[in-house]
């Protein structure tokens, strides 16, 4: 029985697969060249030295609940791209949360003193969100913090943004071609979905993979990686399943040790009867001496 619900927590395609596959490719220092490609592509840019550009993602285990896919300091600009399948209205709190994390990585690195009277000049943020999920949301939006506030402010004098883009097939066409990074991604992610209609999970995968490394698209992220990729993306810990699993295993150890404590109290039934029923001879037994002895009663 273990066997059959490990199964299907194994060959579940993890929920989180979009967002591994996009830190795997923009936020590694091996693949830098992407993340340079990708920060030009969203801001008009021109760099062309990987030094022009660090990234600073925080590791601490503290934000492993909270989205913060890559962020990275260009110049005076401190940005923090992320993938979203759904966009979620509290993204800005958490991205307005983690960026000051961030300045407080830099000013420390710099062992800046901000209670001193100089003014202390800091990279200005970007929070960039890249959606493609499967309703139907525009190419460009804009979300606002203060939209949170329990007082509204009409002037805006106290704000924070992201900028979300719909990187869907077929949308963004101008972005996802200066690019072509980001347009692997995006096509990557819509072949294994496409696929999934027609085909097991871990067919899907493998086939969008190969067909990707084949035609030329991110072909040194999957072919270098390509065993990483694709564990990533099929194995998922379905804490639920899981966990259901234990229980349904603890039903059954109980259904057993029921099915033998009821033997067992049946065999003790059985011996009490039996010996019920051999005293009961025995009295019957001493009834029919007494009987003959002294005659009925």
């Amino acid at each position: 029985m273990k066997a059959n619900w490990f199964k299907r927590i194994w060959y579940k395609i993890n929920r989180n697969y979009k967002d591994r596959l996009f830190c795997k490719i923009f936020g590694r220092e091996k693949y830098k060249k992407y993340a340079l490609e990708l920060y030009n592509a969203v801001n008009g840019s021109d760099y062309k030295s990987l030094s022009d550009l660090e990234i600073i993602t925080l590791e601490d285990a503290v934000y492993i609940k909270m989205k913060n896919d890559v962020a990275y300091l260009v110049s005076g600009t401190i940005a923090i791209y992320e993938h979203q399948s759904s966009v979620n209205r509290n993204m800005l709190l958490r991205g307005f949360m983690y960026m000051g994390e961030l300045y407080g990585k830099i000013l420390k690195r710099k062992k800046t003193k901000i209670y001193n009277t100089t003014l202390v000049r800091i990279p200005a943020p970007q929070y960039i969100v890249f959606y493609n999920g499967k309703d139907d949301y525009p190419e460009y939006s804009k979300l606002r913090l203060s939209d949170a506030f329990i007082i509204p402010t009409d002037d805006h004098d106290y704000e924070f943004t992201a900028i979300v883009y719909n990187i869907n097939c077929g949308r963004n066409k101008k972005l996802l071609d200066f690019c072509k990074p980001l347009w692997g991604y995006s096509f990557l992610i819509d072949r294994i979905q496409t696929n999934g209609r027609t085909m097991p999970v871990e067919d899907a995968v493998d086939e969008a993979v190969r067909y990707c490394i084949a035609n030329g698209i991110l072909v040194d992220v999957l072919e270098e990686e390509r065993s990483a990729v694709m564990l990533e993306m099929l194995t998922y810990f379905d804490e639920k399943g899981y966990e259901e699993g234990l229980r349904e295993e603890a039903r059954e150890e109980g259904r057993k040790e029921g099915r033998e404590e009821e033997r067992a109290n049946t065999e003790r039934e059985r011996k009490r009867a039996d010996n019920a029923e051999a005293r009961a001879d025995d009295l019957r037994a001493e009834l029919e001496k007494y009987r003959s002895k002294y005659g009925s009663l």
